[in-house]
């Protein structure tokens, strides 16, 4: 919430990443969400020209002013209704079991504590409702992690908005209470040397009943 030059270069970067396929990625993300959705962690908006017909609200929430401006001005071409407010992943602006999804994207290797975020996330999602999540991950080589963990303790999140470069994303949502349906894994940029996060998944996953 507190990374005003971090936003203001990702609003800058984020449109050569969606030309180099992050745009792709995000439509598969969104690909036949219908109902009510919360994206959690909204950016500057640039999932809104993806969500399909049969999504009938997008409740955006993002802390960042600039990025929520941004997302605002977004929100205006998007082919469905989006609603862009103030509020952070680990408080969201809406009741219990009131969405029919929610939606990440980059945003759980930035929050203070993956699993505050996803338990409130939990609590907003209607019982068998859809978390949707597009996340860079733990790497898949021993010495990718090394290195991650190297940065993460290091200078990664203190140059990247408080992002950190390894973290077990995919753990983390089954142990917040959601059943992992599919997981794609690809490499993001897809270039022959990877960055320290390469590394990213794409999954769909369903809110257990109680109990």
């Amino acid at each position: 919430m507190g990374h005003p030059v971090f936003a203001r270069f990702y609003a800058r970067i984020s449109p050569a990443m969606e030309r180099g396929g992050m745009a792709e990625h995000r439509r598969r993300l969104l690909a036949d969400l219908s109902g009510r959705v919360i994206e959690v962690g909204a950016g500057n908006g640039l999932n809104f020209p993806h969500y399909p017909a049969g999504v009938t609200e997008v409740l955006a929430v993002e802390p960042e002013p600039l990025l929520r401006e941004l997302a605002r001005r977004n929100a205006e071409q998007a082919p469905v209704p989006v609603r862009v407010v103030d509020g952070a992943a680990e408080q969201l602006p809406t009741a219990d079991a009131s969405v029919d999804a929610a939606v990440v994207s980059l945003l759980l290797c930035s929050v203070l504590d993956q699993h505050v975020a996803l338990d409130e996330i939990r609590r907003v999602v209607k019982p068998g409702g859809q978390l949707r999540f597009l996340e860079h991950v733990q790497a898949d080589s021993a010495a990718g992690v090394r290195l991650q963990r190297v940065l993460d303790a290091t200078v990664w999140p203190r140059l990247f908005g408080g992002c950190h470069a390894g973290r077990d994303t995919v753990t983390a949502v089954r142990s917040a209470g959601f059943d992992i349906q599919r997981i794609d894994r690809c490499r993001f940029p897809d270039g022959p040397i990877p960055t320290p996060t390469s590394a990213h998944v794409l999954g769909v996953a369903v809110r257990r009943p109680e109990g």
